[in-house]
């Protein structure tokens, strides 16, 4: 890896299309916001020659056009490809956000990748957030390395944040979690503080010095040699410890000096199989520099130590009716089968997704079978269409290069497929297949709007549909009990660039409006009205008088009508008229404008006129009757409760369920899920959890999660209830 010293030139630049599997690489870069991933996928871009000097491609473009500041915000938000060229292999970098609103984008590089580069600032350490996704990769496998950025901060420790990276990652196993390099230091400056200017290969024993802005490479001195000893015998040890060769650790003891080929033949094939995780360290280039600090090293340790598509298991597929389907991994000339992992809108080519190709050669111009399955819940319409493929490209920065095929294991982006969403799956027309969808995280903070003007609301509809089409993290829901329409987000960040998003992208303005919870109104005990409508005015007149009796019954029953008229008081015909006017009273509710819910509404007695009595007249007296009813009866209003139920680690569970019994929740309990994590489970009114996405974030610095599912309708404190009538008599 960083020790072949193959660091030929000619050998980079930017990447088109690759021809085979094993000549592809597929990294995604983890790490919180600030860690320097962007920076770090720079930089590689400029020692790999796809630019000429830093931020800058080489036909006039720029790297992100990356240096316009829109551009920047726009890529610290969603996933982002820049694929480059290194000693014959294809390397595509997917830099994913930093910002746990966004770990949709996160998720979706983690299913097209088929390694994961952690960068960790030696400034800020590991939070809590980029633990879990290490436990993520971990749960499937997934090949890791950590690269420590930002090493020129005056208290930046290399060796402390190594300690650190083994402690929050390496498990039972820290040994498994060692450096490949040690940070060359320069003289001291005025501050005291020590530049990196290079590294020092523990395997080769070898210096490469950056300072000059090109790496070269020399021999330590004798004073440099004992102080990488430790450092290296505790590298070879690590390594041989995963070896597969189980002769190699008594060799080792016996004091045989091991070949360094066969050591990194080891450590290619231990990185490989995700069961070592080495850390490197890189810097930017300075102005004018061709290559920054580590940045060889680590293109090196991405084509020798990273897995081919041809080792990533392929996802489950099945026949787009359920029927499990074998394919042969990662086979350019299988059937295709293909995934968008993200869909975006370009303003001159329109609709543009970003697709894996996981089995067959994709082709532009080709007719594939697009399907999409399981994300009806969140507005995505299920649906199998046969789509025309467009250009196929390979994106750098704003460009879009074009590209002749995307054979399997390798990415590109599909213009003009005007169905696909994220998330679908692309099939020959004539096969029709359908992938495993990956999980995607549930949105649970709502974002409430309404059209800003009639212009607005025609144009609404579509914005929205685009919306989610792009974003399979965002539910659209069109609520049926309180009239609004709602974006589920995962955060205020996330609702912020959806709004953001509608406005300039789409053309439509919005307002933000407060969220309503679905409230229900009940009786608190047996009461009874009297219904009488009676109006002569020429012609035929309006009679109807009928008598009722409500009382409550059980939570979940609903609304149940009963007869009990004796001797035609209420004539055969009209006692459903009675009823039709119940239910719609009971609909629109008695005392704060919610629907009534379970109630027994018993019709006891009434009057008929033979020639005024109607259908009309009689829903309109039952109407009235059960309005009585309610004027002389303790009406309970009845909020929605959930089950709410938090992960999160042992140090935050007594601020959790101090703060969830502060909402009026009830704990149900706690259980231990794996080493330091616990499960706390308990009912929670919905008016007390609408920011919780938010407020749980905070508490717990990133590191708990929750779900929420509806429980039942429970009767609300007197006191909670008081103040919503009151603001509903102030909006009426």
């Amino acid at each position: 890896m960083g020790d072949k010293a193959n660091t030929n030139p000619g050998a980079a630049g930017r990447a088109t299309a690759a021809d085979h599997p094993a000549s592809v690489r597929n990294v995604v870069l983890v790490g919180h916001s600030g860690s320097g991933k962007t920076t770090l996928v720079e930089a590689l871009a400029l020692t790999a020659g796809a630019v000429n000097r830093a931020g800058r491609v080489e036909d006039g473009g720029t790297v992100s056009d990356y240096d316009e500041i829109e551009h920047r915000q726009q890529r610290s938000v969603q996933l982002s490809l820049v694929p480059v060229d290194w000693d014959g292999f294809k390397i595509n970098l997917l830099d994913t956000p930093g910002y746990a609103d966004f770990v949709g984008e996160l998720r979706a590089g983690l299913r097209a990748a088929d390694a994961a580069l952690f960068v960790v600032s030696a400034s800020d350490g590991v939070e809590g957030s980029t633990r879990m996704v290490w436990e993520e990769c971990a749960a499937v496998g997934m090949p890791r390395a950590i690269v420590i950025t930002h090493l020129e901060a005056a208290r930046a420790d290399f060796e402390e944040m190594t300690r650190v990276c083994a402690e929050a990652f390496g498990g039972d196993d820290p040994d498994a979690v060692l450096p490949l390099y040690l940070p060359l230091r320069g003289p001291q400056g005025p501050d005291g503080h020590a530049p990196v200017t290079g590294l020092v290969g523990l395997l080769s024993q070898k210096l490469f010095d950056y300072a000059s802005g090109e790496r070269k490479e020399s021999e330590p001195g004798p004073d440099q040699l004992p102080e990488m000893d430790d450092a290296r015998n505790r590298l070879i040890e690590g390594i041989i410890s995963e070896s597969e060769d189980e002769t190699l650790m008594d060799r080792y003891l016996g004091g045989e000096q091991i070949d360094i080929k066969t050591l990194i033949d080891d450590l290619e094939r231990a990185v490989a199989r995700g069961v070592f995780f080495p850390v490197l360290a890189a810097a930017p280039a300075a102005e004018g520099a061709r290559q920054g600090l580590g940045t060889v090293e680590l293109l090196e340790l991405i084509t020798g130590g990273f897995p081919t598509p041809l080792e990533h298991t392929v996802p489950s597929v099945a026949t787009v009716d359920g029927r499990p389907r074998e394919l042969k991994p990662c086979d350019p000339d299988g059937p295709l089968v293909a995934e968008v992992v993200k869909t975006s809108s370009d303003p001159y080519v329109g609709r543009v997704s970003l697709v894996r190709v996981f089995s067959g050669t994709l082709r532009p111009d080709a007719t594939v079978h697009v399907s999409g399955h399981g994300l009806a819940d969140r507005g995505h319409e299920d649906h199998d269409v046969d789509e025309k493929v467009g250009a196929l490209s390979t994106p750098f920065g704003k460009q879009q290069r074009p590209v002749t095929h995307a054979v399997a294991g390798d990415l590109a982006c599909v213009a003009k497929l005007g169905r696909a969403e994220t998330g679908d799956t692309l099939s020959a027309k004539d096969d029709p297949l359908l992938m495993e969808p990956w999980e995607m995280p549930d949105p649970l903070l709502p974002l409430a709007i309404e059209a800003h003007s009639k212009a607005d609301e025609d144009k609404l509809s579509q914005g929205l549909g685009r919306l989610v089409a792009e974003d399979p993290t965002m539910r659209l829901e069109q609520n049926q009990d309180t009239h609004q329409v709602v974006l589920w987000c995962l955060g205020e960040a996330h609702a912020d660039v959806a709004l953001e998003r509608l406005r300039n992208r789409y053309g439509v303005q919005v307002d933000v409006v407060p969220h309503k919870v679905s409230l229900r109104e009940t009786f608190g005990g047996k009461s009874a009205g009297r219904g009488r409508h009676v109006k002569q005015s020429g012609g035929h007149g309006q009679y109807a008088i009928c008598e009722i009796e409500v009382e409550p019954l059980p939570g979940g029953s609903g609304i149940e009508f009963v007869d009990k008229v004796v001797g035609g008081a209420v004539p055969r015909q009209f006692i459903p008229s009675v009823e039709k006017g119940v239910r719609a009273q009971a609909a629109k509710g008695v005392a704060a404008g919610y629907p009534l819910v379970d109630v027994r509404i018993t019709l006891l007695d009434g009057k008929a006129h033979s020639v005024d009595s109607s259908d009309a007249a009689f829903q309109t007296a039952g109407a009235l009757a059960l309005r009585e009813a309610a004027a002389d009866a303790k009406i309970h209003l009845l909020e929605p409760v959930s089950e709410v139920s938090v992960l999160v680690g042992d140090d935050y569970v007594g601020a959790v369920m101090s703060d969830l019994s502060g909402r009026r929740g009830r704990v149900l309990g706690t259980e231990q899920v794996g080493s330091g994590r616990t499960l706390v489970r308990a009912e929670v009114p919905e008016f007390e959890i609408g920011r919780y996405a938010v407020d749980l974030r905070s508490l717990s610095h990133g590191t708990a999660r929750f779900s929420r599912t509806y429980a039942r309708h429970e009767p609300m404190p007197p006191q909670v209830a008081e103040k919503i009538r009151e603001q509903a008599g102030d909006e009426s």
